[in-house]
């Protein structure tokens, strides 16, 4: 397992799967180990992933100081992976709460970036969460499911702060509810640092206009991909997050959840690396 030194001094962890052009892959969580990630749906077949595990996660060490888990003072860790790996410019894709770190990271050091990859994102980088009313849209999508009517009220209940989550509501961040859907849900508990979690949007963290602004003068293609079901992002809010790029475009995944590399892995998998390979277009 491959290690490198933050700038205050904190051991990181990175895990690299399959072959091909390295692909910088951030997970979410928020502060999630990258294990969940699996090798995104076969995309290790198309590139050589490094997947870091944030500090506090999973093979990572935890940090001296906690006030580091916030998002912003995440950047450093990015660019520090990015030199580990000799890489002058890289493709970078990020997972959920993961995009607003690629955000702030494209915002920071947009001359590093070649593409960037963004996954069911909830852009609160942006000034934009999934709101309530997004979530509680995309879960009535799943009225005819058999789980739905046991489920959702208890849903609706939590979405108004008035339950804690509760882990029958997994089926609603997936595309289906199946085995597959099951056992990655599964490991969801031993996967998280919910102290972590808890500092990473605390105050200070992002500044949506700077990073607007920032990210206007972003040069690299941009992918934002959406799943059809997924409430948080919805698909229309990866629209308004598409339109901070110049260079943005959206695909949305039919019959795809927030896992969208669990929900259907071949579509996801080719839909992404079509992307990472196409020329890029002339300026």
């Amino acid at each position: 397992m491959p290690t490198f030194t933050a700038p205050d001094g904190t051991e990181l962890a990175f895990h690299l799967r399959g072959e091909g052009p390295a692909l910088v892959v951030l997970p979410g969580g928020p502060m999630r180990a990258a294990a969940y990630l699996g090798d995104l749906g076969g995309l290790a077949a198309h590139r050589r992933l490094a997947l870091l595990d944030l500090r506090g996660t999973g093979d990572s060490a935890v940090p001296a100081d906690p006030e580091t888990y916030r998002c912003d003072r995440l950047v450093d860790d990015v660019e520090a992976l990015r030199v580990r790996l000799g890489l002058e410019r890289m493709d970078l894709l990020a997972h959920s709460a993961g995009g607003s770190l690629a955000m702030l990271y494209a915002a920071r050091h947009p001359q590093r970036i070649s593409r960037l990859v963004l996954v069911t994102a909830t852009p609160w980088a942006l000034g934009m969460p999934a709101t309530p009313e997004h979530r509680l849209a995309a879960a009535r999508l799943r009225s005819g499911e058999p789980w739905f009517e046991e489920a959702f009220p208890s849903f609706e209940e939590w979405l108004a702060g008035k339950t804690d989550f509760d882990p029958a509501f997994a089926p609603f961040f997936y595309g289906r509810w199946d085995a597959a859907a099951a056992e990655h849900d599964a490991r969801a508990d031993e996967e998280f640092n919910d102290d972590a979690a808890d500092v990473y949007g605390s105050d200070g963290a992002y500044d949506p206009p700077a990073t607007r602004a920032a990210l206007s003068h972003l040069t690299a293609p941009v992918l934002v991909l959406a799943g059809e079901l997924d409430g948080g992002p919805s698909p229309e809010l990866a629209r308004s997050t598409v339109e901070a790029f110049p260079e943005g475009e959206l695909t949305v995944q039919p019959g795809a959840g927030h896992y969208p590399w669990v929900d259907d892995p071949a579509w996801f998998a080719s839909r992404v690396a079509a992307f990472l390979d196409r020329a890029p277009s002339a300026r």
